[in-house]
């Protein structure tokens, strides 16, 4: 990636320096069908007029454009040699006027890896589909341009394509003698500019509010993904959620939508869950469900519809100045999604998935050397790239639930609407947002955000009860704890339950104080007096963010009956406390394991049964001794077997997701012979019907374990002749349990890129089987011996995928971890992104071991009392 970042300091001279007027970009997309001219990549021609001004005549700037190669430039009038002034990455701009018009003719690449204008070709009607993704900085791979999100202006784009293609933008557009033209845009960043054309099917809505002043706002509603995925396209359902989240976000915001249109396209080969473009916004196919899936599937695509339609103002209408407040958008909106999803939708218990499942991603993060404040050091784009992650998402929006705790709804939401009407198509920092919660909510924000937003580390809370001689409460206190690494202890506002047994044994709660925790401990004062608790739940409701801990009493009762506990989101949160003390080797693997045999089959909530069997599998697969791995597998396999065959209700989602389970963790002859049995009709569950996607589920523990073949997978991609089906059959074929295999995976990834970005996903994805550890030993050397090569040589997104999915994690030993370390050692000047990955990893891999010597000092198994 040499020369193709983009540093603060850079962006913020140019920003001192330029403002822009206008865009216009010209893309001539017909060469995306046919045989493809020549050697080298496929290109399009991208012509692009910019229109900027300069408060210093006389300096010097530089323009963005990353392409293959430039016709012809001119500035101002004048002629520019490309070769002087075009670099690869920039275009340099001397002597500039006070009022400039930039012109850049050139051939940008299409894409196979989701940078840029991204070229599908579906295998099962050789249709050829685009789409541009861009955030932060690809959008210079299709027009020239000035990549930063400061820099706003108005565009104008249009496009030649291909006879019978429609082709979408931001704003409306409209055909004419082949071309297509689109209306001029709001002033918007670069990065959520964008394109979609093809073949694509596209079904048609529209939604209309008549404000309380009369006026009447319509928006053309719009849903597009393959032809081959229309027959499996429930729009309905989306465009059901888009006007719910419509209706909810004008109630709140009291600004109306502002991009005229709302289309949203469902893509091929996406790199990401999706994309605020304001208009057209992108997601991920995966979206469009082939099979039977379970709510928490369609929870989770509304929580992502309404995620980035909160993006529309928080993100595209007011947007950070440079990407160290990331999180002005993206917390916001992670936020919102939940927020929206309980008060709008079917989905009123999202919040139970947003604790167990959103906030798990933060905890993980948080606690990685590479955690960092919500509010970033964002030196460069490199930086910005990786900063997509838990905490600028989930533990971001888990403190912006918190803040809503802390000044109140009405002052949070009223912020928000004097954020949006203050700073409308504007760049804004931390304090622009402070400002406006400091009026509403009369709170000084200022000791707020340094403990929440400028801080980084996660405080564990733990109870401390005091009885008296009567069996009540002395005294109730919270602990609070903080890293050595990151010794910040905040102020929390939580709530604290007690909960007993009922004379029906249901774990029930009696009593529950709010109370803000400040400091190592804090007595809860209220609920001195009350009754003894079996199990005192001190995040209670989930109101601040934290790493529950339990005192000796309460873990005694959650081994004991956690099935007992009623409550979903008590039971969620206790789940989740249980798993963060796996994970810090303060519970043994094979005791949480343990929980899960005897307790998942009786959770109500389907997102959370779903987390639980990912969390087992990792228990036994990465925290659980050597030794005792066998057995913990072999119990996951009995248990997920007898909740299928024997408890789960035919036909329910529960079963659905124990059947994925009961594929994950089969062994045995009667495993797989009942797996076989299910894909060639021989056997029958009932209730369970075995569509295509789970076909694939089935068939791939069956290529893992040497019982099915390339020929078994030719024969099932025949079956399946579709874009699914093929990344399906590269995942299976990476999988399979033989040393030249591995090799040719390797070899596929790693010394070559001919494979698309989701190809190359897939192959890794198959080619790490924890089964396989043996046959993957030999590449944890090849692994640090290649990885510098593979930063310098592509580009960020496939970099990131082949550094992070081919850690060798799988691998846990001391040796990896000194391997991990003498290269951190010997790379000191590496890039700060690729040590970043690999100190994570390096950070995975030694949480592992110790919760496998956790694990082997454990003597009894959890009590079946």
């Amino acid at each position: 990636m040499p020369g193709e970042n983009l540093s603060r300091d850079e962006a913020r001279e140019r920003a001192a320096l330029l403002s822009v007027d206008g865009y216009e970009v010209s893309l001539d997309l017909r060469s995306a069908v046919g045989d493809q001219a020549g050697d080298g990549p496929r290109t399009f021609r991208s012509v692009t007029t910019i229109r900027f001004r300069c408060n210093e005549p006389g300096a010097t700037s530089f323009a963005d454009l990353i392409a293959p190669s430039v016709t012809a430039l001119s500035l101002n009038g004048r002629d520019l040699d490309p070769g002087e002034v075009f670099d690869g990455s920039r275009i340099a701009l001397e002597d500039l006027a006070a009022d400039n018009e930039l012109v850049v003719d050139a051939q940008c690449a299409y894409s196979r890896t989701g940078e840029g204008m991204h070229r599908f070709v579906d295998p099962e009607d050789g249709e050829v589909y685009l789409y541009t993704q861009y955030e932060p900085a690809d959008s210079r791979r299709v027009f020239a341009n000035f990549e930063q999100p400061d820099l706003k202006a108005p565009f104008r784009f249009e496009v030649r394509a291909p006879e019978g293609w429609t082709v979408w933008s931001n704003g409306a557009g409209s055909e004419s003698d082949g071309v297509w033209r689109f209306a001029e845009t709001k002033p918007i960043s670069t990065y959520i500019t964008c394109m979609v054309a093809g073949p694509y099917h596209y079904v048609t809505d529209s939604y209309e509010r008549v404000f309380e002043d009369g006026t009447r706002l319509e928006i053309p509603l719009g849903a597009l993904c393959r032809k081959g995925l229309a027959p499996h396209f429930d729009s309905d359902d989306v465009f059901l959620v888009t006007k719910q989240g419509l209706d909810f976000f004008h109630e709140h915001f009291d600004y109306p939508y502002p991009f005229g249109k709302y289309d949203q396209a469902f893509v091929p080969e996406y790199n990401l869950g999706a994309m605020e473009n304001p208009g057209l916004v992108t997601f991920r196919e995966e979206f469009i469900f082939r099979g039977k899936v379970t709510q928490a599937s369609y929870e989770g695509r509304a929580n992502v519809i309404l995620h980035e339609m909160a993006h529309m103002w928080f993100g595209d209408l007011v947007t950070m100045v440079w990407w160290d407040d990331l999180w002005l958008k993206e917390s916001f909106a992670d936020f919102m999604g939940t927020f929206a999803n309980v008060g709008a939708t079917r989905f009123t218990d999202a919040w139970i998935t947003f604790a167990n499942r959103r906030k798990a991603w933060a905890y993980r993060a948080d606690q990685l050397p590479s955690t960092h404040p919500i509010t970033a050091d964002i030196r460069d784009l490199q930086d910005a790239k990786l900063n997509f992650d838990g905490i600028t998402y989930a533990k971001g929006a888990s403190v912006l639930k918190q803040l809503v705790a802390y000044v109140g709804q009405d002052a949070f939401l009223e912020g928000a609407r004097r954020y949006f009407k203050r700073h409308a198509y504007g760049n804004t920092r931390l304090g622009d947002l402070l400002s406006v919660l400091e009026e509403t909510s009369g709170r000084d924000m200022g000791v707020w955000a340094r403990s929440w937003l400028q801080t980084a580390g996660v405080n564990s809370l733990t109870p401390q009860v005091l009885l008296n001689a009567e069996g009540r409460i002395d005294e109730l206190a919270v602990l609070q704890e903080a890293a050595e690494s990151h010794p910040e202890l905040r102020p929390h506002r939580v709530a604290v339950g007690l909960y007993r047994r009922t004379p029906e044994g249901a774990l029930e709660r009696y009593a529950r104080a709010e109370v803000d925790v400040d400091g190592p401990r804090t007595v809860v004062a209220e609920l001195a007096g009350a009754e003894a608790p079996e199990l005192v739940l001190v995040n209670d409701d989930d109101l601040t963010y934290c790493k529950t801990r339990f005192n000796a009493g309460s873990l005694e009762t959650l081994k004991a009956g956690l099935g007992d506990l009623t409550d979903p989101l008590a039971r969620a949160l206790c789940w989740s406390a249980l798993w963060n003390m796996t994970r810090d080797a303060l519970l043994p693997a094979r005791d949480f394991v343990e929980l899960v045999t005897r307790f998942a089959g009786r959770e109500s909530d389907i997102g959370v049964l779903q987390m639980l069997h990912a969390w087992a599998d990792a228990a036994v697969t990465h925290y659980a001794a050597p030794d005792w791995r066998p057995h913990g597998a072999a119990l996951l396999a009995e248990c997920a077997g007898r909740e299928l065959l024997e408890r789960a209700e035919p036909g329910s989602e529960h079963q659905l997701a124990w059947a994925r389970f009961f594929a994950r963790t089969a062994e045995g002859a009667g495993g797989f012979d009942l797996l076989q049995g299910l894909l060639d009709g021989t056997t029958t569950v009932p209730g369970l019907k075995v569509d295509q996607e789970l076909r694939w589920v089935f068939l791939e523990p069956l290529v893992v374990h040497g019982f099915a073949d390339e020929k078994a997978l030719e024969a099932e991609l025949a079956r399946d002749d579709t874009a699914s089906g093929k990344r399906h059959q590269v995942r299976c074929l990476a999988a399979r349990p033989s040393a030249a295999v591995k090799a040719q995976g390797w070899a596929q990834v790693v010394e070559s890129d001919a494979l698309s970005n989701a190809l190359a996903e897939a192959t890794i994805a198959g080619w790490g089987q924890p089964t396989q550890r043996e046959l993957l030993a030999p590449y944890a050397e090849k692994y640090f011996a290649v990885i510098e090569r593979i930063w310098q040589d592509r580009s960020i997104q496939i970099a990131m995928n082949v550094v992070s999915g081919l850690f060798p994690s799988l691998q846990d030993s001391r040796a990896t971890l000194d391997a991990a370390d003498a290269w951190l050692a010997a790379h000191e000047d590496a890039a700060p992104a690729l040590r970043r990955l690999v100190l994570e990893g390096r950070d995975d891999l030694a949480r592992a071991l110790r919760g496998q010597e956790c694990d082997a000092q454990a003597v009894n198994p959890v009590n079946h009392a």
